[in-house]
C-alpha cells in the first residue's frame, strides 16, 4: 500500500528509534507537523529559536549517545540552524537536520522562503542532500541515519520539497543501506599497532594525550585501563576532559593554549607521545614547529584526514579508539615510569593550578563549589572565560559528563543544549549549565521551551559584566582599550574608561527578574556561603533554576599562551 511522504517521515522516525524531535514550524512543514500531530510515540520540542533548536539537539545527543533530530522549515527557519549545523560538525556530533523546501516547481525561482541550503551546508555536514524523488525518499532518510552516527559521528541535512510530502509511493522503509564510496573503518591495521606499542615501550617519558574521540567511541574504561597497566600519565584536550577521571593519579590535566602548566610541560618535554581521537588543532598545538619537540608521534584517529593535516606523525593509525585500544590491552605491560611521573609532579608543585583567594568569590570557589555539592552530573558550558575555569577546575570523574563547544567556539551554545541534555536525562542525572552574561544572552529565549517542557535544570551565570575573553586580550595585549566587550557600557559612558567604577549604568538585564519573568526561580550570590544555598535550594527545585554569581571584572584565565607561540611559553602571573 503507498504512503504520503509525510508519513513515511514519521515511519522513519519511529523505525530509527527517535522518541524526541526538537523542531520550530513553518509553511514548508505544515504536512509534517500535521502528522506528527497525530503520532504518540514522537515528543516534539518547540524551540523558540532554529539555531537553539539545533543546539537542544546537540545537547540531547551528547548526554543520551543517541543521534539527535531537528525539523525546521524553509528559508530563515534552515539558515538559522547553519550555526549549530557548524558547530556539530567540528565536535563530531551526531544530528539529522531535517528541512523543509518549496515545492520542485518554484525552486530556482526566488520563490518565497527559498534558500540552496544543501548548498550552504555542504561544507560542514557529512552528507547533505534534497530529495527530488519521493521513491527515494525513504532509502535518503536511512543514509542520514547511518552516515550521522557511523565512522566519525557528524550532521547530515536532508532537504524535502513540500510536495514531496504529500506525494503518494511505496510505504517501505529500508532495514539498511549500501552506500557507494562510504565505507567507514571498522579495522586496525596491526602492524602500525605494533610498531606503535614498540616505541611506547622503548619510551623513558611518554605521555597519553585522549581527546573527545575517546568519549565518542565509548572508550574512557579502556584507556583508564591501558594508562594504569602501562603506567603512563594521560594529558586531554578540552573536548576529552573526563574521558580520564580527574581525580585519577596518572592524570595531569587540560592542555593547551589555556592549559595546565604540567600539562604542556609533559608535552613539550615527552619523548613519546601517543595521541588517540585528537585532531591537533591549534589552540593545542600553539607553534607547531615547537609542538613536542623531542617526541616521536603517534596518532590515531577514527578520520584519515585527521591524520598528520597538521601535525606530521610517526605511526599514523587509522582507527576507531575502542578498537585500537582493546588491541593495545592485549600486549600491554607495566613501564619503569616513576621518575617521569615525579618529574611532572614537581611541574605542578613548580606552577600549580591555583587561583588567589583573598578577592571574594573566584571562578575557582565557583567549581569547587559545584564539585562538592554533585558527584555526578553533567555539566554544559557556553563558550568563554568561564567556559575555560570549567574546564580547568571541574572534577569529572565516573558517572559525569562535560558538554561544551570546542571546535566552533559557539557563544550561545551552554543554554539549549543544556536543556537538550535535561530532556534527554528525564532527571536521571543532574544537568548544570555553566554560562558567562554575554552568551547567555545569545539563546536566553530557551527557557520558555524549559519552562514549558517542565524540564528542571540549574543554570549558574559568572557575571563579570564584560565579553571577558575578548577583554582578556584587550587588558594584556592592547593597552587595556575595552572597545565594545563592556556588557554595562551606554552611550554616554566616556570614551576612555578602563573598568567598573561608581559612574557605571546599572547593568541590564537583571538576570533574577528576567528569570522570575519566565517563572523560574532565580537568585544572585555574591560569595561562596550564598552559593552554597543556593545549590542547596536549587537541587530541590521543581522549575529551572538561575544562579547569578557576581565575580571581579578583572580575573582572567591563566595559564595563557599567545597565539602562535610554543606551548611551554606560558603566561603565568
Amino acid at each position: 500500500m503507498d504512503i504520503t511522504g509525510r508519513k513515511l517521515f514519521v515511519k522513519a522516525l519511529q523505525e530509527e528509534g527517535v522518541d524526541t524531535l526538537f523542531a520550530y514550524p513553518g509553511g514548508m512543514i505544515t504536512d509534517i507537523m500535521d502528522e506528527l500531530y497525530r503520532t504518540e510515540s514522537i515528543h516534539t520540542v518547540l524551540g523558540r529559536h532554529e539555531q537553539a533548536v539545533v543546539h537542544e539537539a546537540e545537547g540531547y545527543a551528547k548526554a543520551t549517545g543517541k543521534v539527535g533530530v531537528a525539523l525546521v522549515t524553509s528559508g530563515p527557519g534552515a539558515t538559522n540552524t547553519v550555526t549549530a549545523i557548524a558547530d556539530a560538525h567540528y565536535d563530531s556530533i551526531p544530528l539529522v537536520i531535517f528541512t523543509g523546501q518549496v515545492p520542485e516547481a518554484l525552486m530556482g525561482n526566488d520563490a518565497f522562503q527559498e534558500v540552496d541550503i544543501v548548498g550552504m551546508t555542504r561544507n560542514i555536514t557529512k552528507y547533505s542532500v534534497t530529495i527530488r524523488n519521493r521513491k527515494e525518499m525513504g532509502r535518503r532518510i536511512k543514509m542520514a541515519f547511518h552516515i550521522a552516527r557511523t565512522g566519525k559521528p557528524g550532521p547530515v541535512l536532508i532537504d524535502i520539497p513540500k510536495d514531496i510530502q504529500t506525494q503518494t509511493g511505496d510505504a517501505t522503509y529500508p532495514e539498511d543501506v549500501q552506500i557507494r564510496g562510504y565505507k567507514p573503518n571498522d579495522t586496525v591495521h596491526i602492524g602500525q599497532l605494533k610498531k606503535a606499542y614498540k616505541m611506547l615501550k622503548s619510551a623513558k617519558k611518554p605521555v597519553i594525550l585522549a581527546g573527545g574521540g575517546v568519549r565518542i567511541s565509548n572508550a574512557e574504561g579502556l584507556l583508564e585501563k591501558f594508562a594504569e597497566t602501562m603506567k603512563i600519565p594521560v594529558c586531554t584536550t578540552i573536548m576529552g576532559k573526563g574521558v580520564m577521571p580527574s581525580s585519577h593519579p596518572l592524570y595531569i590535566g587540560n592542555c593547551g593554549m589555556h592549559g595546565k602548566y604540567s600539562s604542556n610541560m609533559a608535552i613539550g618535554n615527552c619523548d613519546v607521545l601517543f595521541s588517540i581521537g585528537t585532531r591537533f588543532n591549534d589552540r593545542i598545538t600553539g607553534d607547531l614547529n615547537e609542538f613536542a619537540p623531542k617526541a616521536k608521534i603517534i596518532h590515531v584517529d577514527v578520520d584519515t584526514a585527521s591524520i598528520s593535516r597538521n601535525v606530521v606523525v610517526d605511526v599514523p593509525i587509522v582507527s576507531d579508539a575502542a578498537l585500537a585500544l582493546e588491541k593495545l590491552l592485549e600486549w600491554a605491560e607495566p613501564m619503569k615510569t616513576d621518575n617521569w611521573i615525579k618529574t611532572i609532579a614537581e611541574w605542578d608543585k613548580e606552577n600549580p593550578l591555583e587561583m588567589r583567594r583573598d578577592r571574594g568569590m573566584t571562578p575557582q570557589m565557583i567549581m569547587e563549589t559545584l564539585n562538592d555539592t554533585f558527584k555526578k552530573g553533567i555539566f554544559v558550558t557556553d563558550v568563554g572565560q568561564h567556559q575555560m575555569w570549567a574546564t580547568q577546575y571541574l572534577k569529572i570523574d565516573k558517572g559525569s559528563m562535560l558538554i561544551t563547544s570546542g571546535g566552533l567556539g559557539t557563544m550561545g551554545f551552554g543554554f539549549p543544549a543544556a536543556l537538550g541534555a535535561a530532556i534527554g536525562s528525564a532527571g536521571k542525572t543532574p544537568v548544570v549549565c555553566i554560562t558567562g552574561d554575554g552568551g547567555m544572552q545569545m539563546n536566553m529565549q530557551e527557557m520558555a521551551t524549559a519552562i514549558c517542557e517542565e524540564t528542571p535544570f540549574i543554570t549558574v551565570i559568572l557575571n563579570n559584566q564584560y565579553l571577558g575573553m575578548v577583554r582578556q586580550f584587550q587588558q594584556l595585549f592592547y593597552g587595556k582599550r575595552y572597545e565594545i566587550t563592556c556588557l554595562a557600557r551606554h552611550k554616554g559612558c566616556k570614551a576612555d574608561c578602563k573598568g567598573p567604577n561608581p559612574e557605571c549604568y546599572p547593568y541590564v538585564p537583571d538576570f533574577v527578574k528576567w528569570a522570575e519573568s519566565y517563572s523560574a526561580f532565580g537568585c544572585r550570590v555574591t560569595d561562596i556561603e550564598g552559593l552554597k544555598k543556593a545549590l542547596k535550594d536549587a537541587v530541590r527545585s521543581k522549575v529551572p533554576v538561575v544562579i547569578e554569581c557576581m565575580i571581579q571584572s578583572e580575573e582572567i584565565v591563566l595559564p595563557m599562551v599567545k597565539g602562535g607561540n610554543p606551548m611551554t611559553e606560558m603566561i603565568l602571573k
